[in-house]
């Protein structure tokens, strides 16, 4: 799509760059060492995938079917795919000193959504700073918290995983029933849903954020101010619904006490649009509850970071052009007029993503008839915004863990294809036609 300049080679690479690296990560999870029950090859492949998606969709138990080294290399995965494979190997050319080429380069432009190559190895830079940083602090305050409750050692590295894990946004963890036990935990739910909203904002925002103390607000980038702001309106809308929705209902929050029930809300509501913990267990949800849900998972997070989803910044775009087409046809915001070619982009976004999304329900409906139709939107929004939240069985296992393997390997696809987005994997897949040159007449249809 030369309209849009982009490199469908690059987005091939990247697609196969993530799906050998998830084939590599189930290798050594399907190691005998790696697990503690039988895994076949395709549960391995499942979860290799969902970690280095940072989805969190689990057919094994984290806790009790991984050994530690099983654990070990699946957070590795996680961090491999919040960080981008091209961003590991950079890391890896930047301490040994290597020059790196123009293609790594613009893997890694593509891969961090950043906007053009100059000033590419400083953002990077920047990044790996922020990332380990916000990691570590984390992964100190949830291990002072934990140890509250178990030996040093094991607090630490409990802390370490779900410090990565949050921060990615992939919603792995090394509980057994997730983090049900600490649904009162004031802690335990701030640093968790902090880490996750601040993985969520995107690199690129992260590091303009950084520098705001230097800055003037109308001297931030459009682009940072429409996230913020979209991600601040959806924190609260989403935690106000879930929060009216299951008010009284007796099998999630209706017997908590009024604090409680906000803090839940607000911790689902979080979870909802890009991590994958619970606090509850997720299939006792009103319906309603989980359609909504289903909704902000496609949304999603912002560009450039660990979440996945359409993106806040396509939905706003989306919105804008509705509202402006209404009145003079011109598209802006804060101050800035929209390009039309970001506005073409936004829609092949979300017609795609609602193509893609309805397709694979109804397969999955075909495939797995025994399951509730609003049970399937969800597992499949999930997995297509890389989410990982399910409705699962009493918040051990997901639901796609009950599906055949054909109905697995179809969340394989959407799980990958959530990772780079849903715009780069039809670049990936489809093939670009020759350019027409021939001017055709308009034929006018009504709406």
């Amino acid at each position: 799509m030369k309209q849009f300049g982009l490199d469908r080679r690059t987005f091939k690479i990247l697609l196969a760059g993530y799906i050998i690296i998830a084939l590599f990560g189930a290798l050594l999870l399907h190691s005998s060492w790696a697990h503690t029950t039988p895994i076949d090859f395709l549960d391995a492949f499942f979860t290799s995938t969902s970690a280095v998606s940072m989805t969190g969709l689990v057919v094994k138990n984290t806790a009790v079917d991984f050994t530690l080294a099983g654990q070990i290399i699946i957070l590795a995965l996680v961090q491999i795919g919040g960080l981008g494979y091209m961003g590991i190997g950079l890391f890896v050319y930047i301490l040994i000193r290597k020059k790196v080429g123009f293609s790594a380069r613009n893997l890694l432009k593509e891969s961090l959504f950043y906007p053009s190559m100059d000033g590419l190895f400083k953002f990077f830079k920047k990044v790996l700073l922020f990332i380990f940083t916000i990691e570590l602090i984390g992964a100190i305050l949830l291990a002072m918290r934990f140890a509250l409750e178990m030996n040093f050692k094991k607090a630490l590295w409990f802390g370490i995983f779900h410090s990565i894990s949050a921060f990615n946004n992939s919603g792995f963890t090394i509980f057994e029933h997730g983090f049900i036990a600490y649904k009162h935990d004031i802690a335990i739910n701030l640093i968790i849903t902090s880490l996750i909203i601040i993985g969520g904002l995107g690199y690129f925002v992260l590091v303009e954020l950084y520098f705001f103390q230097r800055k003037k607000l109308q001297n931030l980038s459009l682009h940072t101010k429409i996230v913020v702001v979209a991600s601040i309106f959806l924190i609260f809308s989403s935690t106000l619904i879930i929060f009216a929705f299951e008010y009284s209902n007796p099998q999630t929050i209706g017997h908590f006490s009024f604090f409680d029930k906000i803090l839940s809300s607000y911790f689902i509501a979080i979870n909802y649009r890009t991590a994958g913990f619970n606090t509850l267990d997720m299939g006792h949800l009103h319906d309603a509850s989980l359609f909504f849900g289903s909704l902000f998972m496609v949304i999603g997070g912002a560009p450039g970071g660990t979440a996945g989803g359409m993106k806040v910044t396509t939905v706003m775009v989306l919105l804008l052009y509705a509202y402006w087409s209404i009145r003079d046809g011109r598209v802006r915001i804060f101050g800035h007029e929209i390009p039309r070619e970001t506005i073409s982009k936004a829609f092949i976004i979300a017609v795609g993503s609602a193509v893609y999304i309805v397709i694979a329900v109804i397969l999955l409906s075909l495939l797995e008839s025994k399951f509730d139709f609003i049970a399937l939107l969800f597992e499949t929004s999930s997995a297509f915004a890389t989410v990982g939240i399910s409705v699962g069985n009493g918040g051990t296992l997901s639901l796609c863990a009950l599906f055949s393997d054909p109905s697995k390997v179809i969340i394989i696809i959407m799980m990958l294809s959530g990772r780079i987005g849903v715009f780069a994997f039809l670049l990936s897949v489809f093939k670009q036609d020759k350019a027409i040159h021939l001017k055709f007449p308009e034929g006018k249809v009504n709406l």
